[in-house]
């Protein structure tokens, strides 16, 4: 399980994806985001497809990595899927499964929801797999900085939001331990009836959460050992800046977003 989620590991590397401003790859991220909205039909997913993987592959972390990180989602996405080949009833009627019939809108309709459930979970993990959690908190700092005019505390929730993207990896981790710890000791989490199931996930959480308390307030009297007292008047060791590589990542990007608008209409 400490290997099942990407979302919030960081694979180091210098890769073009690497190098990049965090603000142009969380801007690009965000408009990919709303763009996958706007795809209604083959054309447009497969675009915005073919434009993931390659994404992917300048960022040299390995697909195989990515995909087995994905696991745990795809049940998720499977799901989705047949709840919207049984349930839709539109289009032409293909055949009978135990006495349900599965229309073609239904296929469809179930294949462009899971691609774009797919799409959204795969390009996100991109940002944290290629950006630092440091990088990350600058970045939302930055471009939250007009809100500092009204008192909104940037500083503070750009970290907020870091160290909450940095602890979901060690918290699976920690789950992992748990979980074989107590089936060594005879605790059984995959057989039984759905109420001695529910006991069982007792003796896990309890440590668990006992664990991310700990963890919290050794975070906390690190970060006040070293002088932490929030962003007023603090300094960068590294500025963002933006570079050639990150206006003609933007270019080809906007060029995708363009073709996509204009694809919706076949």
């Amino acid at each position: 399980m400490g290997n099942s989620l990407v979302i919030g590991q960081y694979v180091p590397g210098q890769s073009l994806i690497h190098r990049m401003d965090p603000r142009t790859k969380m801007i690009m991220i965000t408009i990919f985001v709303v763009i996958v909205f706007f795809a209604n039909n083959f054309y447009n997913y497969g675009l915005l497809v073919v434009f993931a993987f390659l994404s992917m592959f300048l960022s040299g972390v390995p697909l195989r990595f990515v995909l087995k990180g994905l696991t745990p989602i795809w049940f998720i996405i499977i799901l989705t899927f047949t709840l919207h080949v049984f349930i839709t009833k539109d289009g032409t009627e293909l055949f009978q499964v135990f006495g349900l019939t599965v229309y073609s809108g239904g296929v469809i309709q179930g294949t462009f929801i899971s691609i774009r459930f797919f799409l959204l979970i795969f390009v996100t993990s991109l940002l944290t797999l290629t950006t630092t959690p440091i990088e990350i908190t600058d970045a939302i700092e930055s471009m939250l900085h007009p809100l500092k005019k009204i008192k909104f505390p940037v500083h503070e929730l750009a970290l907020m939001m870091s160290i909450s993207l940095r602890f979901i990896p060690t918290l699976m981790q920690e789950t992992d331990k748990i979980s074989k710890a107590q089936a060594a000791r005879g605790v059984d989490f995959k057989t039984g009836p759905i109420k001695h199931r529910v006991k069982a996930i007792v003796p896990l959480l309890i440590p668990l959460f006992v664990s991310a308390f700990k963890r919290a307030e050794e975070l906390a009297m690190a970060m006040e050992a070293r002088g932490y007292r929030g962003g007023e008047g603090r300094t960068k060791l590294r500025e963002l800046t933006f570079s050639r590589l990150d206006v003609i990542t933007f270019l080809f990007f906007f060029i995708v977003v363009g073709a996509v608008i204009y694809l919706r209409q076949f």
